[in-house]
C-alpha cells in the first residue's frame, strides 16, 4: 500500500454539550488536521494523487470552520463538535471528490489529543 500526508490548520472554538467537565464551556483550539490517503496502485504519473489537490481541498473544506463557532455551523447543530465528529465530517466531505482510495482523517486539538476517522 501506497500513503500519502498531507497537514493543515485552522483556529476555532466550540462547547461541548452533554459534557460534564471544563469543556462543556465555550473555549476554543488551534485544530491540526492530518489528512491520510491509501491505494494500492498509483496513477500514470507515479503517485497516489498529487498532494497539491489533497491539500486544496482539506482546505476548501476546513476554510468554513476557521476563525468561526463550530456549533453555529449546520453539521454541528445535529453532531456533538468533538474532534471525533469533525474528523468523520472532513474524511466524509473529502470521499465526495477523492474516489476509490482509502482516507483517514486525524483532528489534533492539542499537541498531544487527537482523533481519528477513516473509510
Amino acid at each position: 500500500m501506497y500513503e500519502i500526508k498531507v497537514r493543515e490548520e485552522f483556529s476555532g472554538a466550540h462547547n461541548l454539550r452533554n459534557y460534564k467537565g471544563k469543556c462543556e464551556e465555550l473555549h476554543g483550539h488551534n485544530w491540526k488536521i492530518e489528512v491520510a490517503v491509501t491505494s494500492g496502485t498509483l496513477d500514470k504519473k507515479g503517485m497516489v494523487m498529487d498532494f497539491n489537490d489533497l491539500k486544496k481541498f482539506l482546505r476548501n473544506i476546513i476554510s468554513s470552520f476557521d476563525h468561526k463557532y463550530l456549533n453555529d455551523l449546520a453539521y454541528f447543530k445535529k453532531e456533538n463538535p468533538t474532534s471525533e465528529n469533525i474528523a468523520r465530517f472532513i474524511q466524509e466531505s473529502l470521499s465526495r471528490s477523492i474516489k476509490k482510495k482509502k482516507i483517514k482523517v486525524s483532528v489534533w486539538e492539542t499537541d498531544n489529543s487527537c482523533a481519528s476517522y477513516e473509510k
